[in-house]
């Protein structure tokens, strides 16, 4: 079976994906409910041959291309939100809404657009079925577990033999790299939160209190202790506490001090320790000073696990399509976290990164990165995500098929 070349001919249609995505990034929606993105989307792939279903439960786009064959189904993801980041940027088409896609979604979803047509476009020679999955909601919101939720991966009649995505980065490596890694390739994404019970009191009389705030403070400390001295180095934890909050004013010991801290795991064992530990820590050392402590800690996103043979087929074939010099095996994983993890927990497959960021390895090691109200991402990545995303699908069908 031929394989058509979708370097080429999405490089063909770069100026126009350019123009789709400088537009989408100009109106940048938060969470699960991005409605002018999802009818941007429904009116860009108007006139495909796509079975195309709306979320009920949040504002998603799935489409299905069969093939002329009863073959099997890949799914390739998209996401569609942004952040709540003022863009600082001064780029022409920079947000001015308040938010800001200053994770590259806006670039996902082009890609995805731009997908779509060139494998509709080889849909008498498509060696199965391709699902392409619009999502709402990563960055903190879950919608990829919302769509799995409404049915997603039975859309097509059939589940998924493979699943795969990828994500633009805005520094690191130099633009054009492609990273992936078999295994564990991202960290889990979890909230935790402790509020200290102690009693309050005038601000000049401490004797009279029980101030829950030192108690904050010495637990804080403490967290940093326990990740260096109760975790494995070879199984690591990061906990970084990013919230302080506790009285309003300055004369007064208020009666409950609180923290919020990100938690990112790279198994399961590792955040069920924590599950069990971080409630008896914070317990004992408000004990000590005669206070109680409220602890939870809230699973988001599990670890993003790639198939080992799917990670590797992945650097073997996008490697003969972009070159070896392109693809780089991560040596060890990331701590970010990414919710498409719901996706491969159910349907093997592999996430990777894309350099979006300057030519130059020493300027893309210092750009701003993803999440920064100055992240600028190289938009001429579109044709070789584009593709990358056709060979990707195109190929997992034609091994089996």
């Amino acid at each position: 079976m031929t394989v058509p070349n979708f370097l080429s001919e999405s490089a063909a249609m770069l100026g126009e994906l350019q123009s789709i995505r400088r537009e989408l990034h100009t109106f940048p929606e938060l969470g699960n409910d991005t409605p002018k993105t999802q009818a941007y989307v429904v009116k860009a792939l108007e006139g495909l041959p796509l079975e195309i279903t709306l979320g009920t439960d949040c504002t998603s786009v799935v489409g299905v291309l069969r093939g002329p064959a009863d073959g099997p189904v890949v799914l390739i993801r998209g996401d569609m939100d942004g952040l709540p980041i003022v863009e600082a940027t001064g780029l022409p088409y920079a947000s001015t809404n308040g938010n800001m896609h200053a994770c590259g979604h806006d670039l996902h979803t082009t890609g995805m657009i731009g997908a779509a047509r060139l494998l509709c476009a080889h849909k008498e020679n498509l060696p199965g079925t391709v699902i392409f999955m619009f999502q709402p909601g990563e960055e903190g919101a879950g919608g990829a577990k919302v769509m799995l939720d409404e049915g997603l991966l039975d859309v097509a009649g059939k589940r998924p033999i493979g699943a795969y995505g990828l994500h633009v980065m805005g520094s690191g490596e130099p633009y054009g790299k492609m990273v992936t890694r078999p295994g564990t390739f991202m960290g889990s994404s979890n909230v935790l939160e402790i509020t200290v019970h102690g009693k309050g009191g005038h601000g000049s009389m401490p004797q009279g209190s029980v101030d829950p705030v030192p108690v904050l403070t010495e637990i804080v400390a403490a967290i940093q202790a326990y990740v260096t001295r109760r975790i494995s180095v070879f199984d690591p934890v990061v906990i970084t506490v990013t919230q302080l909050s506790a009285g309003k004013a300055v004369n007064v010991i208020p009666s409950e001090a609180k923290l919020g801290a990100t938690v990112r795991t790279l198994s399961s064992a590792s955040l069920a320790q924590l599950d069990v530990d971080m409630p008896k820590l914070a317990d004992g050392i408000a004990a000590a000073h005669g206070c109680t402590a409220t602890t939870e800690l809230h699973h988001l996103y599990p670890v993003t696990v790639n198939d080992p043979a799917r990670a590797e087929w992945v650097l073997e074939v996008l490697g003969e399509v972009f070159g070896a010099d392109r693809l780089i095996s991560a040596p060890e994983p990331f701590m970010g976290s990414e919710d498409f993890s719901f996706v491969l927990d159910e349907v093997p497959g592999a996430y990777l990164f894309v350099a979006a960021g300057p030519a130059d390895p020493a300027e893309a090691a210092v750009a701003p990165g993803n999440h920064s109200a100055y992240t600028t991402f190289n938009d001429e990545i579109l044709a070789d995500s584009a593709a990358a995303l056709c060979v990707l699908a195109w190929g997992a069908l034609a091994e089996v098929a």
